[in-house]
């Protein structure tokens, strides 16, 4: 992956102008997304779903293989046809490698542009999601997780322990490929639900985040402990995406949502620090501790970032701790 420096901070525009020829050209490319979808699951899904019934394994490869070349559509219509800047900083992640991506959660498309990260590293099909059940049912793409096997969760723990150890336990085969994203806060960031964080914080004792919500870490400790001895490493994302304006305006549904930050997102920053997983702890307790410090550090990146236009200051002070 091809690192790009910090950026600094300028008071030009962040996003592109919203002209009726971005609009139309927006919504053009979100029905070639979704008309493409569908006839992915049409034609190449049935023939991997057969291989299943032989090898499980070359199932897998089958279906990510076919997953990628769709998903290479979102990267290309995003930043060649958008002209979109993603702009990577930090660490640098090996191809090939078995990981846990474990982000904060900043829009409600964000999990999209870990697309872009994936392209480049050769892994685009491998990435699953840790989700919440109701995507499940969503039309096409609901459809498509199921394929895909990705984790539905309804954020009821007495529900979601057995769910998810039933399925994380068919991931242990390491020559499977794997990409496996966690969002610990369980849901996209809002000032309502900040406030919300906040507050829980405050009566508990735990530390008030400003730009993040507090992790949810069973979740995560699950992932963790199931898969520990079959990833290569955990990877942490720190992301920034330059768009909070626009999500006071796109509450109305997920396709305007998506609509609206293809044609007017101008620049995605995305931080990565990758974390062997001889540095998590193993015990529970401590793990849920150690998780709650990433989002406290996930949070100062972020002030910086919207201060200084820059992740790097606080992460290079923690590094010389180590």
């Amino acid at each position: 992956m091809e690192i790009n420096q910090p950026l600094q901070s300028t008071k030009r525009l962040k996003h592109f102008p919203l002209t009726p020829f971005r609009i139309f050209r927006g919504v053009l490319c979100l029905a070639v997304y979704l008309s493409t979808a569908f006839m992915f699951l049409v034609y190449f899904v049935p023939p991997a779903t057969v291989l299943r019934l032989f090898s499980v394994h070359y199932s897998r490869k089958c279906v990510s293989f076919l997953f990628g070349l769709w998903l290479g559509l979102w990267p290309f219509l995003f930043e060649k046809i958008n002209k979109t800047r993603v702009i990577f900083s930090g660490d640098t992640i090996p191809v090939e490698e078995r990981v846990l991506l474990f982000s904060n959660h900043r829009t409600e498309v964000d999990w999209m542009y870990l697309w872009n990260l994936a392209l480049r590293k050769g892994c685009l099909g491998y990435i699953k999601y840790v989700l919440k059940s109701s995507l499940m049912k969503l039309p096409i793409f609901g459809w498509g997780f199921h394929i895909l096997e990705f984790i539905p969760v309804e954020r009821k723990w007495e529900v979601d322990e057995l769910v998810m150890h039933q399925m994380l336990s068919t991931f242990a085969n390491r020559q499977d490929p794997l990409w496996l994203a966690v969002f610990p806060e369980g849901t996209d960031y809002t000032d309502q639900k900040c406030i919300k964080s906040q507050k829980f914080a405050i009566e508990n004792g735990l530390p008030v985040l400003k730009n993040v919500l507090l992790p949810k870490t069973r979740g995560f400790i699950a992932c963790l402990e199931i898969l520990r001895g079959t990833l290569d490493a955990g990877s942490s994302f720190f992301r920034i995406v330059v768009t909070d304006d626009l999500k006071r305006h796109t509450r109305i549904n997920a396709l305007l949502s998506w609509t609206m930050y293809l044609v007017w997102t101008l620049q995605v920053h995305m931080h990565i620090k990758r974390i062997p997983l001889d540095e998590i702890p193993l015990s529970e307790s401590k793990a849920a501790t150690w998780l709650m410090d990433e989002f406290v550090l996930k949070d100062q990146l972020l002030s910086d970032f919207i201060k200084n236009g820059q992740f790097l200051i606080k992460e290079q002070k923690r590094n010389s701790q180590q």
